[in-house]
């Protein structure tokens, strides 16, 4: 099963109360840049527990889900 990662995200948020995530930062500090915001929608983060909305990203040419729930930014991390 993976883990949470709990991951500080970069948001901008607009004229309507829209927050679109920008960056986030990785636990181990390397810091990514989002090319992409591909859809955003509730949901629950199967591999790692958690819901909220989920972010589908697009980053370095892959889509990856970046979750946030009431206002905490996760990720689905491996197990080591």
């Amino acid at each position: 099963m993976a883990r949470r990662v709990t991951v500080k995200v970069v948001v901008e948020i607009d004229e309507e109360g829209q927050s679109r995530p920008q960056s986030l930062t990785w636990e181990d500090g390397r810091r990514f840049m989002i090319d992409r915001v591909l859809d955003v929608r509730p949901a629950v983060a199967l591999k790692a527990g958690g819901s909220g909305l989920r972010y589908t990203c697009r980053i370095l040419g892959r889509e990856v889900y970046l979750f946030n729930d009431r206002g905490r930014w996760f990720m689905e991390g491996r197990d080591v």
